[in-house]
């Protein structure tokens, strides 16, 4: 199956692009991690049929979805002890059924604002270098984490 949306829609920038870096994929959805240097702990759930709200997917799916974000959730709090986990199903922009999933840091550029919000500090190490490890080993435990709801 194609990492990308199971019934692609014409210009929906999350049926046709990874949208970042592909971290774990099951026969439903995706995870990918944004490429943010302010937010290196940025994940995204990509629901792969185009839905645009959570409550369009029938409740099995549901479960599914919301317990593949907390795994995701429990990864970056056991292995980054973040300030704050954000959790967000916007897609005002993209109207594609995705979840972000984003550790908060209480020294990162933005805090306590959400990540779109007022930059409150320019940080004197990059984002990444704070991370307790590196990327890749953050992204192998997410993928690992994930496995127990399909993903390969």
């Amino acid at each position: 199956m194609s990492i990308l949306a199971a019934r692609p829609v014409a210009g929906c920038p999350l049926c046709g692009e990874a949208g970042g870096v592909p971290v774990a994929s099951a026969g439903r959805w995706r995870v990918i991690r944004a490429e943010d240097a302010a937010f290196p702990a940025f994940y995204r759930l990509v629901w792969r049929e185009h839905v645009a709200e959570f409550s369009d997917l029938p409740a099995a799916e549901r479960h599914e979805c919301i317990d593949a974000v907390s795994a995701i959730e429990t990864v970056l709090r056991e292995t980054l002890a973040p300030t704050k986990i954000n959790l967000a199903t916007l897609g005002n922009v993209v109207p594609h059924l995705h979840w972000h999933v984003i550790a908060r840091f209480g020294w990162d550029s933005h805090f306590p604002n959400p990540v779109w919000g007022a930059e409150q500090r320019e940080p004197s190490v990059p984002a990444v270098q704070r991370l307790a490890l590196p990327l890749a080993e953050l992204d192998a435990a997410v993928a690992h984490a994930l496995v127990p709801f399909g993903a390969e």
